[in-house]
């Protein structure tokens, strides 16, 4: 395929379409295309053809959470089109709708034969990524069953069972056999001179293990319609900077990306929460540290979002060593899934405990939450979860008995387990990858911030003044040693991390910047790193590399060794303004802010690490989400630093 791909996002649906609105399902390279539910695609094709031929794209799709386009007849310069193709698409929650109308240009009456050929393979996304690995799947069946008005495909594995149903109105002239497990639906139109004629066709996608029934909308402007209304409830009452109106433009594109994102989960207590999903498209789920962020850089405009991660959190808290290696008692979740592969352990991610900085944040945010809005009967309520996870950092952490957080490669799981969690992510200045043990930089500084607030929750909601003393005792130490251990002289900078042995990994890395939002430095320190943070081989007119130019390890194209990602400046920047750093706290503001006026105010995931010097307009990183949580509220984080400067 050689058109663009436009995303829609509805909650945790997402589907992928090309220009005039198809899905082919076989496209070679990038996000595959489809209707995706619950980590399985629901639609792997969706091809419409007029007289039996694909139209051409008069009007492609643009973005927006509605995609429309025009298509007209295949044909030359001397012969105008016989009709034009007005096509519209939307989504609900596990829903996808599509209008079609058809207007003749002949003065004459006309029969046009419309046809839409659809297949769902369901396929797992594990199975979509570009990671060569193939899945064994016995037993599984597919079936076809044609309905009065459509068709249902089926999928049953075992116990494993999804479906999705197609249906239309008017309800199709026939459904065909095309001989490769698609069904192509068919009309024959009868069309007045210069008339008119409508469909619409609905898909609801009914995914194993889904709560309820998907609620399909009527139309596509209905489908608009709820969208925008849930848009309109996350934007409402938050003052916008009147003096910077792109920085209130990406506030207001955040917070409408931060509605169409909201997934479901459960409480401790069995009670239905909507909490923020990673990412569109390969992320459309809870991930306890994307959630986490997501939730403090939103915490002073939309507090109900924190008020739901954290609950849902502590529903799927470990509370016992599993046979996977990286649960253990306490521990915060790091990816939940709800896929095929997942439910029949084929991928490790059904609930994955692989993040050595969820918990510790997980306590941040409880902390910020509740000193923000008050809310004692939360912190009561989830103390024991609160204790829990205290206990993790001190036992299983590390903290007790190496000092740190510390973790290990997870075989089959992620071989780094903070922010950064590519296999190359953490290394020395020469790329040189760690072995053994790591313990991270970013994920000390949240420790730190963890002890302290959850030592403020101890002593004035729980009244626990021993607790409180221990957990503050506990921060100060760690405060001392992390200045001691990781500050390196020849570089007046800190360590990227340590390894097992204790040796510094030497890179010069953003994270760095992690340890001002969380206070772990001394103002000498803190000054100091912020300063350098702002230097030309880490700041790159965009934002802050998570690497610095310069360095063997460095390449602007790379996840995290030379990128520059949105969530991670908006914690730089909170940071600065922290240790009063306020003209390089609006430096970089002002660095996101362009980034995102230049891409219609929407950051995205990552962008290249290339200079504003040499490239005028940010250089896309190829393979990031396009809508992304952390990023979608990193402009409320720049908002709460800078304000409207």
């Amino acid at each position: 395929m050689t058109d663009r791909q436009h995303l829609l996002v509805h909650g945790g649906t997402f589907a992928a379409v090309g220009d005039g609105g198809d899905i082919s399902g076989v496209r070679a390279t990038g996000s595959p295309d489809g209707l995706f539910v619950r980590d399985a695609r629901h639609l792997s094709r969706w091809q419409l053809t007029v007289d039996g031929a694909v139209p051409q794209t008069l009007a492609p799709v643009a973005d927006g959470d509605t995609a429309r386009c025009v298509l007209v007849p295949r044909g030359g310069r001397q012969e105008p089109p016989a009709y034009t193709v007005f096509r519209e698409q939307a989504l609900g929650d596990g829903a996808f709708v599509e209008s079609l109308r058809v207007t003749s240009n002949r003065p004459v009456a006309t029969t046009v034969r419309l046809a839409v050929t659809a297949d769902a393979d369901f396929t797992d996304q594990f199975e979509l990524r570009s990671d060569h690995r193939t899945y064994t799947k016995t037993g599984a069946v597919r079936s076809r069953q044609v309905l009065e008005d459509g068709v249902e495909f089926g999928y049953r594995r075992g116990e494993w069972c999804s479906r999705t149903t197609v249906t239309a109105e008017p309800a199709p002239d026939g459904v065909e056999e095309t001989g490769t497990g698609a069904r192509r639906l068919v009309w024959t139109l009868d069309l007045a001179p210069h008339g008119t004629a409508e469909l619409t066709l609905r898909v609801a996608a009914r995914p194993h293990g889904a709560p309820g029934e998907p609620r399909v909308p009527a139309s596509p402007a209905a489908a608009s319609d709820q969208l925008l209304s849930l848009e309109g409830e996350f934007v409402r009452d938050v003052s916008f900077p009147t003096g910077w109106p792109e920085l209130a433009a990406a506030c207001a594109r955040g917070l409408a990306d931060l509605a169409s994102l909201q997934v479901a989960a459960t409480g401790p207590d069995g009670e239905e929460l909507r909490v923020p999903a990673a990412g569109a498209p390969w992320f459309l789920t809870l991930l306890g540290r994307d959630a986490l962020l997501t939730s403090l850089f939103a915490l002073p405009y939309r507090p109900q979002l924190a008020a739901a991660t954290l609950p849902a959190l502590a529903a799927a808290q470990a509370t016992e060593t599993g046979t996977d290696p990286v649960s253990q008692p306490g521990k915060i979740v790091h990816e939940v899934r709800h896929g095929e592969l997942a439910h029949f352990g084929q991928v490790p991610y059904g609930r994955y405990y692989g993040s050595v900085d969820a918990t510790p944040l997980f306590l941040v945010l409880l902390g910020a939450y509740v000193e923000q809005t008050g809310d004692a009967p939360l912190a009561r309520r989830l103390e024991t979860h609160a204790r829990a996870a205290i206990g993790w950092m001190l036992d299983h952490g590390g903290l007790t008995s190496r000092g740190y957080l510390v973790y290990r490669g997870d075989e089959g799981g992620l071989a780094n387990q903070n922010w950064k969690d590519s296999p190359g992510a953490i290394c020395s200045a020469d790329g040189t990858r760690p072995s053994g043990a790591v313990m991270a930089a970013a994920a000390q500084g949240y420790a730190y911030d963890a002890l302290r607030r959850t030592a403020w929750l101890a002593r004035t909601v729980w009244e626990d003044e021993t607790y409180a003393a221990l957990l503050e005792q506990a921060a100060g130490d760690l405060r001392d040693r992390f200045q001691r251990d990781f500050w390196m002289p020849d570089r007046s900078f800190f360590a990227l991390a340590l390894d097992g042995d204790g040796h510094q990994v030497d890179a010069l890395a953003s994270d760095a910047g992690h340890l001002l939002w969380s206070g772990l430095l001394d103002k000498e320190y803190g000054e100091a790193v912020g300063r350098r943070l702002l230097e030309p081989d880490f700041f790159s007119g965009w934002g802050v590399r998570t690497l610095a130019a310069g360095q063997a390890a460095y390449h602007p194209l790379s996840y995290h060794r030379g990128s520059v990602w949105p969530h991670d400046n908006a914690l730089i920047t909170l940071g600065l303004a922290r240790y009063g750093l306020h003209d390089e706290a609006r430096s970089v503001a002002h660095a996101l802010v362009d980034a995102a006026t230049a891409a219609g105010h929407r950051l995205p995931e990552v962008i290249a690490g290339y200079g504003r010097g040499t490239h005028a307009e940010p250089v896309p990183y190829p393979h990031a989400c396009v809508r992304e949580s952390r990023s979608a509220a990193a402009p409320l984080a720049l908002l709460t630093a800078v304000g409207g400067a």
